[in-house]
Order: C-alpha cells, then structure tokens, then sequence
C-alpha cells in the first residue's frame, strides 16, 4: 500500500526550485510514500505522526494521515 504525497505550499514552493526536483519526488513515493515511519525518519517533539526525515538531499518535515492514506510535506529543505 502506498500514500499520497501531498505538498504545503511553502514546501511545494522550495520543490519548484529545486534543480533535481523530478528525482526528488521519485524518492519520496519510493521510501515515504511507503513506509513513513521508516527511511531513518523520526517524530517530531515526541508526536508519533508529526515527522523528519532526509531525502535525495533534503531535509523533509512532514505529518502522517493514516486515515486518509496522505504524507504530507509541509517544509523542505535542500542540503547545500
């Protein structure tokens, strides 16, 4: 089972210029949108569904919505 990736707009902002943006999103359905308690993330100030990962490069801060099947990426930051 996979979730949907979804972006805030702050995030979705950043991804837009991102010179390897393609390759990014790729990763994430790949490992987040599979497993979001996985790839290395951890919680967030102790809130199992709020969460922080690195990906392709970035630092990701995102919430988990089991019920509606959804990660969603609401900062990004890309290494230097």
């Amino acid at each position: 089972m996979s979730l949907r990736i979804s972006y805030a707009p702050p995030a979705d902002d950043t991804l837009a210029k991102m010179r390897d943006g393609d390759t990014f999103r790729d990763e994430m359905a790949r490992t987040l949108g599979h497993d979001p308690y996985g790839h290395g993330s951890s919680a967030v100030k102790g809130e199992h569904d709020r969460r922080e990962a690195t990906v392709a490069g970035a630092i990701v801060l995102y919430y988990v919505s089991g019920s509606v099947l959804t990660v969603t990426v609401v900062r990004l930051v890309p290494l230097p």
